[in-house]
């Protein structure tokens, strides 16, 4: 290959890489465009935590679903799809304020959180009263099933408390992981047993 050839080769590869790149952001101005117009019902949007890339979404009204790391992103977008709206759209402009609290929570600077929710995903009745009580618990402090199924009205009903903890669409931010089995231990987790001790350990809720 002459040198003319190999340096039209490596200007046809960077003009590629351009036209990739403005292609990609072309992309995210419309995604955002579309949701700040309301052509988009539901907005969402990739995290970095310490756990791995956590995918965050929300509508109109608030904050509507958290996708744990260990939680596939077609089977997240599915779920948002079915649940509320297939006008589903990339836009993290719009999860801005979630992402930077969920920021400040992983480096331990936040204890709350602050954005409205959308209970959407959420079933009315006892297990939606479960996760509005769940939301209501401080950082660093836990509770047994049976404890938050009293607090949302029916003190028998630690299994159905626990199936609502298990169906929570809003981890971390409606913190299901603060309730514990009876005895201390922590129970299942929809991110499975070790996320659940790490958040308790971040919050200094567990010391093992």
């Amino acid at each position: 290959m002459s040198e003319h050839d190999a340096l039209r080769r490596l200007l046809t590869e960077a003009d590629a890489d351009a036209l990739d790149v403005a292609a990609a952001e072309a992309a995210t101005r419309f995604a955002e465009r579309a949701a700040a117009e309301g052509a988009a019902d539901v907005a969402y949007a990739r995290v970095d935590t310490p756990l791995g890339a956590a995918t965050v979404a929300a509508t109109g009204r608030g904050l509507v679903a958290v996708g744990l790391p260990n939680r596939r992103l077609d089977e997240f977008l599915a779920e948002l799809s079915v649940g509320i709206s297939p006008r589903v759209v990339e836009a993290p402009g719009r999860l801005d304020e979630i992402r930077r609290e969920l920021d400040e929570y992983f480096e331990g600077r936040r204890r709350s959180f602050d954005v409205p929710l959308d209970w959407t995903l959420v079933p009315g009745g006892f297990y939606r009263k479960v996760l509005r009580e769940t939301a209501r618990l401080p950082f660093g402090t836990t509770l047994t099933y049976g404890e938050i199924a009293a607090r949302a009205g029916n003190p028998r009903a630690h299994r159905a408390a626990g199936t609502a903890l298990g169906s929570n669409p809003i981890p971390i931010v409606v913190p299901c992981h603060r309730i514990l089995r009876s005895g201390g231990d922590p129970g299942n987790y929809g991110g499975g047993p070790e996320m659940k001790r790490w958040l308790l350990r971040l919050e200094g809720a567990l010391r093992e």
